[in-house]
Formats: structure tokens, sequence, C-alpha cells
């Protein structure tokens, strides 16, 4: 195995294959898209490239399709599986990030119409009730699926966030009628 730089999202994709299988790079943009997607954003084309570049670095083992759809498989090795339980075993020593346009655009409620705040503030109750219910939703689902449930508890962080976001926004909404932005 070559000694290559891993990121978060060769780790992301390490773990879906070991948890998941074989799996081609549209299998990890659909998987992603309905787990970690929901907290950990990424541009989807690192999907395509990502597996290509842990392969050269032996990580993971490539089957390619002879006919048919000529379809990439990826497995993951075990220097692969060795360099994830390494990562897994780190610790976390960075800041928990929060990357949200909503609340710059609150920070500069000063440059903006009083209106804009009260509708910031309805736009943003609306997307966390929405967030939440699709998030209780999926813990109906899926939260008793024995293949699933350990990683649920990932879930109960997001609707925590979601239901602390909500009540954030309901006090801008009535801060809002009540005018003290202006």
């Amino acid at each position: 195995m070559s000694r290559v730089r891993l990121s978060t999202t060769s780790y992301v994709v390490l773990g879906m294959i070991a948890l998941r299988g074989p799996s081609t790079s549209y299998d990890l943009k659909r998987a992603i898209g309905r787990s970690v997607g929901y907290f950990w954003n990424f541009p989807h084309a690192q999907l395509y490239s990502e597996p290509k570049r842990l392969e050269e670095a032996g990580l993971l083992e490539l089957d390619e399709e002879e006919s048919g759809r000529r379809r990439k498989i990826y497995s993951i090795t075990e220097s692969g599986r060795a360099a994830l339980q390494d990562w897994l075993a780190e610790p976390v020593n960075a800041h928990f990030e929060l990357r949200d346009i909503a609340e710059i655009k609150l920070f500069f409620n000063e440059l903006a119409g009083p209106e804009d705040v009260a509708r910031l503030a309805k736009d943003q109750i609306e997307q966390h009730q929405r967030r939440i219910a699709e998030y209780e939703q999926m813990q109906h689902r899926y939260g008793d699926v024995a293949d699933v449930a350990p990683r649920m508890i990932t879930l109960r962080l997001g609707l925590g966030m979601e239901y602390a976001a909500l009540d954030f926004w309901r006090d801008v909404a009535a801060r809002a009628e009540r005018g003290e932005f202006s």
C-alpha cells in the first residue's frame, strides 16, 4: 500500500463499503444520501473519484464487470479496513462545525429590513419542521431494524439540533413580530 493522504471523504467511502459490502460509486452516492449525507455534506463528484484513488492506494479492490454495464465494484481490503479502524480509534479534537447560511444572514440583520428577518425566521421554521418530520419518520421506519439500529444514534443528535434550531427561529420570529429588528 502506498502512503496516501486520507480525508474525511476517504473514510466515509471506506466505512460505507465496510458496512454495505462491495459497492459501485453510484451505490455509495445513494447510501450516503440516505445516511451520513444528512450531516456531512461534500461534492458527490468525489464519490466517483475517491474510490479509484483508494483502489490505487491498495485500500479498496476493484472488480470491473467485463460485459453489460461494465460497472466498477469496489470492496475494502485488509489495509483499507486497518486504515478505517485506525481512524475510528483516533480522538476527535476538531470543534463542532455548523455552516448555516440563515445564521449568517441573521448576523447581518441590522443591514436587512425587518420584513426580511421575519421572512427568514418563517422560512427557517418551516424547513426545520419538515426536517424534524423527515427524521421522525426515519426513526419510526428504521429504529427497530437490527441492521440499522446502531447507526440511528446519529439521528438522535440530528433531531436534537433540529428541535433546538426550531426553538431558536421561533424566538427570532416572535422578536421580529414585536418589532425588535428594525
